[in-house]
């Protein structure tokens, strides 16, 4: 079962996390989601933070474990938020159980094919040898000889935990990331549809939906929206979350 952090009393809504990422990257707009009068899921996806470790990994797989998480809970009407790998992972949640969703936002991802692109993020990553027991200092150093972004080094150093006394590691399962990174740029399938409302927010810098990609997303998303965050990039959420709980808010009320 994915391990999660439940907040609030009211309408359940279930946030689930991009690559890399962790339930606690949406603590900050999960409280306030939960103010609003929202039972709020900040969920683990498996593989990341303290959810399960496994060699299974894909979209299927990681909607199976949200349709298994609302059944285990008993949450029958649900409505969802994604970002990247967790938006993919909601669009097909909701295509496939179109009875448990009723609204669904997707912030900076589509449903098309996306080409590898973390490979450098990952030789940071695999850079580290924790038999060495390096300090947080070190790790820290170590990634960014490959990652000169210090918002994505932080984001990445959240992961960071001692696993004993003296010793670090990733929470995220990063051996099976290797083998099967190819698994989060693959697109929804053609015939995955689902009707009801549903938001699209990206970012104004970020190239992760482009004006060419609306004809697509709306032949899978025929009642979607779309709304961009001005300069802001892939982690919009983040860098602009007044914005974006704004929009949020907006479009689960109306």
């Amino acid at each position: 079962m994915l391990h999660s952090k439940i907040e609030g009393e009211g309408k359940p809504l279930l946030i689930l996390h991009g690559f890399l990422g962790m339930s606690d990257n949406w603590k900050s707009l999960g409280t306030q989601f939960a103010a609003d009068g929202y039972q709020v899921h900040l969920l683990d996806m498996r593989n990341h933070g303290r959810s399960f470790h496994s060699d299974d990994f894909s979209y299927e797989f990681m909607a199976q474990d949200i349709y298994d998480y609302c059944q285990a809970n008993k949450l029958s009407q649900v409505d969802i938020i994604g970002h990247s790998m967790g938006g993919k992972t909601a669009m097909l949640f909701a295509a496939t159980y179109p009875e448990l969703v009723d609204k669904l936002i997707i912030a900076d991802i589509g449903p098309k094919f996306y080409p590898q692109h973390h490979q450098t993020i990952l030789a940071g990553l695999n850079a580290v040898d924790f038999s060495k027991k390096p300090s947080r200092n070190e790790v820290e150093e170590i990634i960014g000889d490959f990652i000169t972004d210090f918002g994505t080094r932080q984001f990445l150093m959240k992961s960071l935990y001692w696993k004993e006394p003296g010793q670090l590691a990733f929470r995220f399962n990063l051996a099976v990331f290797n083998e099967k990174i190819s698994e989060i740029g693959v697109a929804l399938a053609d015939d995955a549809q689902f009707d009801k409302p549903t938001l699209f927010i990206r970012g104004g810098n970020s190239n992760y939906i482009l004006d060419s990609d609306i004809e697509n997303i709306a032949l899978h998303f025929p009642l979607m929206k779309l709304e961009t965050i001005p300069n802001a990039g892939h982690w919009l959420h983040a860098e602009n979350p007044k914005l974006f709980y704004e929009l949020t808010t907006a479009f689960l009320k109306s």
